[in-house]
Parts: C-alpha cells; sequence; structure tokens
C-alpha cells in the first residue's frame, strides 16, 4: 500500500508558484506536468505484495499519492507531512473520529460547527463514546478537557464564524493528554495553518475552496505523525471511503488556481460585509476581517486569510426570501468556495442555531464592483417589497 509522507521542496517559492507546483512529479521528457488519473481496481503484483508500491484500489492510486503530497506540502512547509485523501469532508471527519476514538473515550466537539458534525456525533454516542459539547467563542470547549481523548476544533464556526484560540486550545488538550483535529475547511491550510498552531489533524473538505468549482467531492487529513495517519488511513480502507482517481486529477489541477481564486474571493467577501454593516435592515455581520468583529483580533494572530464567507441577519423569513429571490448573479445553493458567489438562508435546512432571517453569502470571484451591484438592488428590492 503506498502512503504519502511528503516534506516540501518549494518553501523558498512565493505562494502563487508554491499552490502551482506543488506535489507535481520531476519532469520527464513527453510527459504532461500533471499525470493523467490512473483507473485501476487493481495492479500486477508478481511474488510479494511489499515490493509492489500499489496493489489494490482501495489501498492506493497513483492519482491520489499526487495530490496527497501537494496538500501536504500546503498544509506545513517545509516539514514532513502525511495526508490522507478522503471521498468528501464528512469522510474526513469520519476518519478521524472513529480511527482515534471507542467506547468509553470522551470527545469534545462545537456545539455550533458544521451540522453535519452533529449526525456523527450521534453515532459516536451510539457506540458508547462520551461526547461533549461547548460554544467556540471564548476557548469554552477548555473546560471540557479533562479525561477527553480528542478535541475537535472548527474555527472560523460554520455558520456563525466565531473564532477560538487554536494555539491555546492545543496546548490544553495536550497537558490533558487529549489529541487535537481542526476542521480546516472555511480558512484553507492557505488562510490557517493548524498543524503549525500545534492541532494533531488537520481536516478539511475539498469541496469548498481547495477545488473552487462546486463540481467535486472531496476530503483530507493531514498531520505530522506516522501513527496517527496509518490509523486514519486503515479507517479509510475498511470503510472504503476513497476518492475517484478524476475527483483528484481534477482537484489537483484545480490547486493552480488556488491563490488567485482566495485572494480576489476575500477581497470580495471584505467589501461585501463592509458595505452590509453599512445598511440599516441588516443586522448581526459577521466576518473576521473586519476589524470591529469580536473574533477579529484572535484571527489575525492565526489567520493568514479570512475566508470567502460573510454571515449576516434579515428581519424576517419573507425578507431574507425576497433578497435571495432579487439576486441576479449570485445562486442560491449550499456549500461555499465556489467561483460562483452562493447565498442560502440557513435556517431552510434545520440543525443550526440561527434565526429564520440569517443569511450565509460565499463570496465568489466576481469583480467587486459587480457583486457589491448585484447584492445592492436585491436588499432594496426586498426593502421595498417589490417584485425581482
Amino acid at each position: 500500500m503506498s502512503t504519502t509522507t511528503h516534506t516540501n521542496h518549494l518553501t523558498k517559492t512565493g505562494e502563487r508558484t508554491h499552490a502551482i507546483h506543488a506535489g507535481l512529479p520531476r519532469p520527464t521528457a513527453g510527459e504532461p506536468a500533471l499525470p493523467g488519473p490512473v483507473f485501476a481496481a487493481h495492479y500486477r503484483v508478481p511474488g510479494e505484495p511489499t515490493a509492489s508500491p500499489y496493489t489494490y484500489g482501495r489501498d492506493g492510486n497513483p492519482t491520489w499519492t499526487l495530490l496527497e503530497a501537494a496538500l501536504g506540502e500546503l498544509e506545513l512547509p517545509g516539514e514532513a507531512v502525511e495526508t490522507i485523501l478522503f471521498s468528501s469532508g464528512m469522510a474526513a471527519c469520519s476518519g478521524v473520529l472513529f480511527s482515534q476514538l471507542g467506547a468509553g473515550e470522551a470527545v469534545v466537539l462545537p456545539d455550533d460547527g458544521y451540522h453535519g458534525l452533529s449526525l456523527l456525533a450521534e453515532r459516536l454516542a451510539a457506540f458508547g463514546v462520551e461526547v461533549r459539547r461547548a460554544p467556540t467563542a471564548g476557548d469554552a470547549q477548555r473546560e471540557l478537557l479533562d479525561g477527553a481523548r480528542l478535541l475537535w476544533i472548527e474555527s472560523p464556526s460554520n455558520p456563525g464564524l466565531d473564532v477560538c484560540d487554536i494555539r491555546r486550545l492545543t496546548e490544553a488538550a495536550h497537558a490533558a493528554g487529549a489529541l487535537v483535529a481542526v476542521d480546516n475547511s472555511l480558512a484553507t491550510p492557505l488562510g490557517q495553518r493548524p498543524l503549525e498552531l500545534g492541532a494533531d489533524f488537520s481536516v478539511s473538505s475539498g469541496s469548498k475552496q481547495l477545488t473552487g468549482h462546486a463540481d467535486l467531492l472531496l476530503g483530507h487529513v493531514s498531520c505530522r505523525s506516522p501513527e496517527l495517519a496509518a490509523a486514519v488511513r486503515t479507517w479509510r480502507k475498511a470503510a472504503g471511503a476513497i476518492p475517484g482517481p478524476m475527483e483528484a486529477w481534477l482537484g489537483h489541477r484545480s490547486l493552480a488556481t488556488l491563490v488567485p481564486r482566495l485572494t480576489q474571493q476575500s477581497a470580495n467577501a471584505l467589501a461585501l460585509a463592509e458595505f452590509l454593516a453599512g445598511r440599516p435592515e441588516v443586522t448581526g455581520v459577521r466576518h473576521p476581517g473586519l476589524p470591529d468583529d469580536p473574533a477579529h483580533e484572535l484571527a489575525r494572530t492565526q489567520m493568514r486569510r479570512f475566508g470567502c464567507v460573510v454571515s449576516f441577519e434579515l428581519p424576517d423569513r419573507a425578507h431574507a426570501e425576497r433578497f435571495l429571490a432579487a439576486l441576479r448573479r449570485v445562486e442560491e445553493a449550499t456549500s461555499f468556495g465556489g467561483v460562483r458567489s452562493t447565498a442560502e438562508r440557513r435556517a431552510r435546512w434545520g440543525g443550526d442555531a440561527v434565526s429564520e432571517g440569517f443569511i450565509r453569502f460565499s463570496a465568489g470571484a466576481e469583480d467587486t464592483a459587480d457583486l457589491l451591484a448585484d447584492v445592492h438592488q436585491a436588499l432594496d428590492t426586498a426593502t421595498t417589497g417589490a417584485r425581482p
């Protein structure tokens, strides 16, 4: 079985160059820079299987290996990192939680994180794991660490965009004998590096900003420890939570545009948040990049980019629905991180403690003026009650 332990060789290059070249094999005459996807359920394995880097399609794939190397380089430049690729972000979360926790052990989760985490919490509890939950803000999870096996952090939280002190919580968790995993989907490795802040696992959904075109489901887990990585990799094999080679290849291809996408999306999100803060009918605007956001001072100490998501509230459900219907260039859709802006009334799904008028807005890579103009006219339309 092939494993991916990779030390970045591009640490002295610029960030854009780094992302473009991450994980690529050495140049070979007559070969493409990024080899095409390898489709194989099995590989030729004469003699002892230990002599072959690949044996069976559920264990490893050369296309995964390249993307895993690239993601490891982005997660922690200059150090050896093991990365395990998954079929989705939820599969990656499951890979950490179910490989590290057993009956009688305790896990500390955020109670304001991604709503899919609650589904996993139910399964953990059914398997005899004690689930403890506390808010992200104020490092409240710190009070629940005694006797815990694992601390799960989501910062910024989704959809409320609260931030916690990852380094402080990690130090407290390690002192209590607990491992630490950070869901870094909102920030990406180019916005925040959990492993650099001391976490044992950095977990991300590759369906969001990392691939950026809203057409793939992927996820990954990165960690320094070969032992921890081996346990996660074994869980992936047992559960069969593997990505397809085409998805892995498309994901790797997408990394080449990661920096310009993130740069424009982050700029759009901040401009949008600043604009929304000036609208009388809009309340509760949250974005870690806003200087007066409750999370800003802490976020600026551990984040290099503040992300593409803005949350805010409109007066009620009807007002929010009028706003969404009036948008012309923004898609009403769930998820976040795509090059096309999306927005949704988050309460429609249930599971999040948000008001009926709460909007999660994912800023895309459009021209800032065009995006703001669309939001402006939609807000005006929703306020007057006119039909779009």
